[in-house]
């Protein structure tokens, strides 16, 4: 527990599962299996499989009854690493809003439109693409976000907004069709969203409902930006639509959804018929020609083959 203590929950639970195998039987076998099953949680997102690769190969060398307090310590690297990642692409990012915010009349905000959550909660301390608005509130360049609700899990109403409001960064809540009316009356000046997979020929497969963003920003002239780490470039994949496996998630989520009562409570309720059919695709993917630039640890590349060949050239 004190090594994983500070840890994200998603990193926090994968670790713990892992190892509460390891203590079980740490041999090659449970290893591979462990594998298997954490992997197949997330099918879509191609940082889980970096992740789970990287703690086989740490692993595996090791004599079976070393493997559990390693893998605690491989884990905290792993995140001090993902911190560092994350503040780059904060400052990467935040030459973007400087700039908008240059062409702006003094003390008026940058407006940013943001879907799902792709923040500390999600990440580690900064976030993918809460971590350019949150060095832009430290550096006193007056933001304001517009958080995406992100049904059916509602990740923007609840993580994101939950996020916003604990660092003062000034935010509104909005319903996912509203994002294209705001951009019609200019009202968003950029559009910043994570991604669980990025093709090497710069396609983003992100939560569902990106895909509509992206096309809104297009026929608006809204930048729309994509912040990621590398671990999240698939280099084996070249066409995100014909080659991402798209997370099928349970119907429920669409036909039921959880809120608290004006008593405080927490309660579950239904919003459509019992005897209605619902579909829960939890992805979609956003073609790299709607894509103004991937904000990485490294740079703004070009959503390309030849960007991110010129960003990464080990990779490629």
């Amino acid at each position: 527990p004190r090594l994983v203590q500070g840890l994200p929950h998603g990193i926090e639970r994968c670790i713990r599962r892992i190892v509460s195998h390891l203590h079980g039987d740490p041999s090659d076998a449970a290893l591979d299996a462990v594998w298997e099953t954490l992997h197949e949680t997330r099918p879509t997102a191609i940082n889980l499989r970096w992740a789970l690769d990287e703690m086989r190969r740490f692993l595996r060398p090791l004599p079976p009854e070393q493997r559990a307090e390693a893998a605690y310590r491989r884990a905290r690297e792993i995140a001090d690493e993902d911190v560092g990642l994350n503040r780059a692409i904060g400052e990467n990012g935040l030459a973007i809003i400087k700039a908008i915010a240059a062409r702006k009349q003094k003390g008026e905000p940058v407006n940013i439109l943001t879907h799902c959550n792709a923040g500390w909660l999600a990440t580690v301390d900064y976030g993918t693409a809460t971590a350019p608005i949150y060095l832009a509130t430290e550096a006193g360049i007056p933001v304001h976000v517009y958080v995406d609700e992100t049904r059916p899990r509602n990740q923007g109403a609840q993580l994101t907004a939950w996020e916003m409001a604990g660092h003062g960064v000034p935010h509104t809540l909005i319903v996912d069709n509203a994002g294209g009316h705001l951009m019609q009356r200019g009202a968003i000046d950029m559009v910043i969203v994570g991604t669980d997979r990025t093709t090497a020929d710069g396609d983003v497969c992100n939560k569902i409902g990106t895909y509509l963003k992206a096309l809104a920003a297009a026929d608006n002239d809204v930048p729309f930006y994509v912040a990621l780490p590398s671990p999240t470039i698939d280099w084996t994949v070249h066409d995100g639509l014909a080659e991402i496996p798209i997370e099928q998630r349970s119907a429920d989520e669409v036909s039921l959804v959880w809120g608290k009562t004006a008593a405080g409570e927490i309660a579950q309720v239904r919003i459509s018929p019992e005897t209605t059919p619902a579909a829960n695709p939890a992805f979609d993917v956003t073609p790299a020609r709607l894509v103004t630039g991937l904000i990485t640890e490294r740079g703004v590349a070009k959503a390309s083959r030849e960007g991110l060949k010129a960003m990464f050239p080990e990779r490629a």
